[in-house]
């Protein structure tokens, strides 16, 4: 039996790689002779760099930068094996993680250090980038990274707004004569985890606000403040962008890329699939074991599992989904395109547990799901008209 081995990370527990280790060791627990072929997947979130750069024999790059709140923080970023590629993470200067819960704030925070990160690319040469989308703390629409680049937001008095999401909302015009002149020479790909607009009741605050820290009245603000961002750059570039599919991926990082940066965009999952050879591997798999730390409504729209489910289809492959928090009914399961989905989670726990021990639980439920998928084939294989034992 040959089985790929492809999730994503559970954000906050165990790493896309470690979790193919403890999948890994499930299968073999089950059946020896079972080959597993290890693609540890990202969707444009934490994960993207280190896995690209294994994958295609890269290198990684480490620089000092700001993190949300401007404060250094060291970053990476990538160099994919073809040597001319830089791949960067939103969430590797601006992610969520680098702030403690108390300290979450869309209102305040900034994704000034992701420009930074491109702005040291550009300084070492590379002019082709792949932007990962994802694992934010930012609702600023990318505002901060073009900033960094040289842009300029002004206010009706023409003077330089402050970072964050909230002042956006003070926003009058913006100043493009300062942008790096290198930017023109450069090709920007955007590797975003969902495909949700700029604004309103599916846009970037709505949605994604709650979880940076936002309260109701703040997501409003948010909101107003990224229509408003949203109207000034489609008239300073000419990108109605405020309705594009992914402009509110990254707290709207995906708007600054599409309009500003010329970005083209696909969900992330489909640029690591494509750089990592994925469906090559998939002609000759029996199965996919996939995952991620939440499955829920959210997992359709430009998630890992969603872009895996579409090309498994087209081979015939069937997809299981281990995950900690299993959040969708089996109609929603089977509309995915899984065969089934399974929590690792032996049952109620608090968080703490579940990183502790999420390691041993995967390897638990995988190896218990590998021996009924094994049953199961021998039982077809057997004689339909055997006798029973005497």
């Amino acid at each position: 039996m040959r089985i790929i081995v492809a999730p994503d990370s559970f954000k906050g527990s165990a790493t896309a790689r470690e979790l193919c280790e403890c999948i890994r060791a499930g299968i073999q627990d089950a059946d020896p002779n079972a080959e597993a072929i290890l693609m540890p997947m990202a969707d444009g979130g934490e994960g993207t760099v280190d896995n690209l750069v294994l994958a295609t024999g890269g290198k990684t790059i480490r620089r000092r930068v700001s993190d949300p709140l401007g404060r250094p923080v060291e970053a990476a970023y990538g160099v994919l094996g073809d040597g001319v590629t830089a791949v960067i993470e939103a969430a590797q200067a601006s992610g969520l993680t680098l702030l403690k819960p108390e300290e979450r704030n869309p209102l305040l925070t900034s994704s000034y250090g992701t420009g930074e990160l491109i702005l040291h690319a550009l300084e070492a040469g590379y002019r082709r980038f792949l932007i990962g989308l994802g694992g934010s703390a930012v609702n600023d629409g990318g505002a901060g990274m073009l900033r960094a680049l040289g842009m300029r937001l002004l206010n009706a008095d023409g003077e330089p707004l402050p970072d964050g999401g909230g002042a956006l909302a003070e926003l009058s015009g913006i100043d493009l004569s300062g942008l790096d002149p290198r930017l023109a020479e450069a090709e920007f790909k955007m590797a975003n985890d969902v495909s949700n607009p700029l604004c309103g009741p599916q846009g970037a605050s709505s949605v994604f606000g709650p979880q940076k820290g936002a309260t109701p009245e703040m997501i409003r603000q948010l909101d107003e403040g990224l229509l408003r961002y949203g109207k000034v750059l489609s008239q300073a570039t000419g990108t109605e962008v405020a309705e594009l599919p992914g402009s509110g991926a990254a707290g709207g990082m995906g708007a600054a890329l599409l309009s500003v940066l010329k970005a083209e965009s696909r969900p992330g999952i489909e640029w690591v699939m494509e750089l990592t050879r994925f469906e090559e591997h998939l002609r000759t798999a029996d199965l996919v074991i996939t995952g991620e730390g939440r499955l829920d409504k959210q997992t359709k729209f430009g998630k890992a599992i969603a872009g895996i489910c579409g090309k498994a289809r087209l081979y015939d492959v069937s997809v299981i989904a281990l995950c900690g928090s299993l959040e969708v009914s089996a109609e929603e399961i089977e509309e995915m395109g899984l065969l089934a989905a399974f929590s690792v989670l032996p049952g109620p726990c608090s968080l703490e547990d579940a990183t502790v021990h999420v390691a041993a639980w995967t390897r638990r439920q995988t190896g218990q799901i590998l021996r009924i998928l094994l049953s199961g084939r021998q039982a077809v294989r057997k004689d339909p008209d055997r006798l029973p034992r005497s």
